[in-house]
């Protein structure tokens, strides 16, 4: 019986036969990681270089467009060589090394999105109380928490993952290195001890889950109460597109990982994996930037001022 330490490559799913489909993939993810690149990097830009966007919601947002380049960069730039140079193979340590940033990536933006729902209630709910309780000392405390909750999570499904035996060869059926096909392609008496941690990790998502519902049902309430319409249409602004980000990121990975077996199939597997690596990355900044009065501003400087450094 064949063991991982007999495994030197994995060989990705190929998104078509045909060469020209293959460049017509490679340039399709060509465009939407640069939008990616991007979108995030307006967004890191902006908030790094206008004082006004130095505010706790927007140092956790200049947090989430970091994890949300990490989480893109890890998967696309392979995907897009492989279809480029027409192979599937990814190395062992490749294969390990994608797998831990991706769940370190993926981890910490779940928890970073829960600080963010705090946030918002704390901004909403109590802002008298705003200064004292989210001071930049607790904002890198919380940042950091979720960063170190995300690589902890990621360590311990990657060791577990890449310590089982492999029975049935080394084909993933994905376009990355992703835990739930790895499993397929392992022992099955072996693979329970992943199988437990997975359940722990959606055990604690769940959890962060609820905060974040409970948080968005007091903020509501907390806004529907407001005398000012200026007031509310400022608190939904600034709620709306966190809510929507939140929504993106679980429908999706949570279909990915629960879906019955009944109607799994490599193309629906493909689909739902585009959906949650790639998407909610690509589609953030423009879900934040949408309803953002401040930081549509602080963007139009910051191309205002490139533009004129540029012409000078």
């Amino acid at each position: 019986m064949p063991n991982i330490s007999s495994v030197s490559e994995f060989l990705l799913l190929a998104f078509a036969d045909t060469r020209e489909l293959q460049l017509l993939h490679f340039a399709l993810f060509l465009g939407i990681y640069l939008a990616a690149l991007l979108g995030n990097g307006l967004i890191l830009s902006a908030v790094a270089c206008h004082h006004r966007l130095h505010t706790p919601m927007y140092f956790f947002l200049l947090n989430l467009a970091l994890l949300d380049l990490g989480c893109i960069s890890t998967t696309l730039p392979k995907a897009m060589a492989n279809a480029l140079w027409d192979t599937r193979a990814i190395s062992y340590q490749g294969c390990a090394a994608q797998v831990l940033f991706f769940v370190f990536f993926f981890g910490s933006e779940f928890f970073l999105l829960t600080v963010m729902a705090y946030d918002r209630y704390i901004a909403i709910c109590q802002p008298l109380h705003y200064g004292s309780l989210l001071g930049s000392r607790a904002c890198a405390q919380m940042a950091a928490a979720a960063w170190g909750s995300g690589f902890l999570n990621a360590v311990l499904h990657t060791a577990n993952t890449f310590s089982l035996p492999l029975c049935q060869g080394n084909a993933v059926d994905q376009f990355f290195c992703e835990i739930a096909q790895i499993l397929k392609i392992s022992c099955s008496d072996a693979y329970l001890r992943e199988v437990g941690a997975l359940v722990f990790s959606f055990s604690l998502a769940f959890g962060c889950f609820v905060f974040i519902v409970v948080s968005y049902v007091q903020i509501f309430r907390a806004v529907l109460r407001m005398p000012s319409e200026q007031g509310r249409h400022k608190a939904f602004s600034t709620c709306l597109p966190h809510l929507a980000m939140v929504f993106l990121f679980l429908s999706t990975s949570t279909f990915a990982y629960l879906k019955p077996a009944s109607i799994s199939s490599p193309s629906l597997d493909l689909v739902v994996s585009l959906l949650y690596s790639v998407v909610p990355p690509a589609l953030n900044p423009l879900i934040y930037s949408m309803r953002n009065q401040e930081l549509k501003v602080a963007v139009r400087k910051l191309f205002l001022y490139v533009l004129l450094k540029h012409q000078c």
